[in-house]
């Protein structure tokens, strides 16, 4: 039995509106008028700084190319093409040296340790341009990916804010059509570039049109694991789902702390308040 594709869309221009002004309050209220992401060339990136281009102004928004020596020469192009579709300030910091260094004391090391390596020199050129270019750090990383652990600790996952961290890919790829972004970007293969060949659905062993209608089913609609296969959905495709979810939740959450004072006065520092100064 196959299951039954549920509709995943949004309303666009309600949801596109509610993310600009999501990206235009988050930058106000920590103090910037700036901002500084990621441009892969793929269309997470791209769908943000569509957004954040239209939020702040395009003067505004800095775009950083960071490849490694194996990365895709389409990658870059794509995003030299979007930076200069939009009109922003874009950057290219190559990582390759940054990451060898590492890379090449245990150069037996496996593809995946390669590619964290990778995403978190990424995230160290980001901050730092952030710092000099004086604008926050935008998540480009969607809900899809969150959830089923597809993204590097203190990497791609690190940033000031993420306008996108609650859109499944397949809303991703639909709000991306209403701005605009050119079709050979949304329908190229999703891939984080960290390794030649490299393809997201080719890693997880799934296209994201099944995974995405999975996890709306646990998630969104609260079913279990008989609900879902009942529903159609494969048991084995179920449960890896399931215990990638499970396994993945420390990366969806800040690190725990152990509190001993009786107060425990450092969770006032997660909120913000009037502190009289």
């Amino acid at each position: 039995m196959e299951y039954q594709k549920i509709d995943l869309s949004l309303n666009g221009p309600f949801v596109i509106q509610s993310l600009l002004d999501f990206i235009a309050s988050q930058i106000k209220s920590a103090g910037f008028s700036k901002a500084v992401l990621g441009l892969s060339g793929g269309i997470d990136s791209t769908l943000v700084a569509y957004l954040t281009a239209k939020a702040i102004g395009h003067d505004n928004l800095l775009g950083i190319r960071m490849p490694y020596r194996t990365s895709s020469p389409e990658s870059m192009y794509h995003a030299q093409i979007i930076g200069e579709k939009l009109g922003i300030q874009t950057k290219t910091m190559p990582i390759t040296e940054m990451a060898d260094a590492l890379i090449n004391i245990q150069p037996e090391m496996s593809p995946v340790r390669k590619g964290n390596i990778m995403a978190r020199c990424r995230m160290i050129t980001l901050f730092d341009q952030s710092a000099e270019w004086g604008g926050l750090v935008v998540g480009t990383g969607n809900k899809t990916e969150a959830l089923l652990g597809y993204t590097t600790l203190f990497g791609d996952s690190a940033c000031a804010f993420n306008p996108v961290g609650d859109l499944y890919k397949t809303q991703v790829r639909q709000l991306s059509r209403e701005l605009g972004v050119p079709e050979e970007i949304i329908n190229k293969p999703p891939s984080a570039d960290l390794w030649n060949g490299q393809t997201d659905e080719g890693e997880l062993g799934f296209s994201f049109d099944d995974i995405d209608q999975l996890l709306y089913h646990i998630v969104n609609l609260g079913e279990s694991f008989d609900e879902v296969v009942s529903a159609g959905f494969d048991p084995d495709f179920v449960a890896s789902a399931a215990r990638r979810i499970r396994n993945n939740h420390f990366k969806r959450v800040p690190a725990p702390i152990a509190f001993l004072s009786p107060d425990a006065a450092i969770k006032d520092l997660a909120e913000l308040k009037d502190w009289g100064i």
